[in-house]
């Protein structure tokens, strides 16, 4: 599968950085499927605004995890992934909460709003994905084919 990462640098070599924020899957070197997500990616960093390409190769000895599409389980994963708890995967998978899903989930963890509210609420106009390289195994299913600026 190919993948993309948008960026502000040309990324040969992926690495897992534990610094910033938390984000849905933890931290981890972040991909998607979806070319267009990785240009908006690469366009809300500093220039330059660059997609960096690689070819995905799945391996069975890696411990994936996939959420084909949200649900109460990915909800709970993610909200506990952006509280800073760490998980046993390799790679994960799904849909991503952007920031205005974002916005729900903190929502529903305080209490603002009801688990069936989220869902009335989070309805995506445009799918998502994302996958995290979550460790160093994990980034050596990933080939560096291109990077292009935007």
């Amino acid at each position: 599968m190919r993948v993309f990462h948008g960026t502000n640098m040309m990324v040969t070599r992926p690495e897992v950085r534990m610094v910033g924020y938390t984000k849905d899957f933890g931290y981890g070197f972040y991909c998607t499927k979806f070319e267009k997500q990785a240009q908006r990616w690469a366009m809300s960093k500093h220039n330059p605004h660059i997609v960096c390409v690689y070819e995905f190769e799945p391996s069975a000895d890696l411990n994936v995890k996939q959420f084909p599409e949200m649900s109460d389980e990915w909800l709970d994963f993610v909200a506990a992934c952006r509280h800073g708890q760490t998980h046993s995967y390799d790679i994960v998978e799904g849909p991503m909460a952007d920031d205005e899903v974002w916005d729900y989930v903190e929502d529903f963890l305080a209490g603002r709003i009801t688990r069936e509210a989220f869902w009335a609420l989070a309805r995506f106009k445009r799918p998502t994905h994302q996958i995290i390289f979550c460790n160093d195994k994990a980034l050596q299913s990933l080939t560096y084919i291109e990077s292009y600026e935007l």
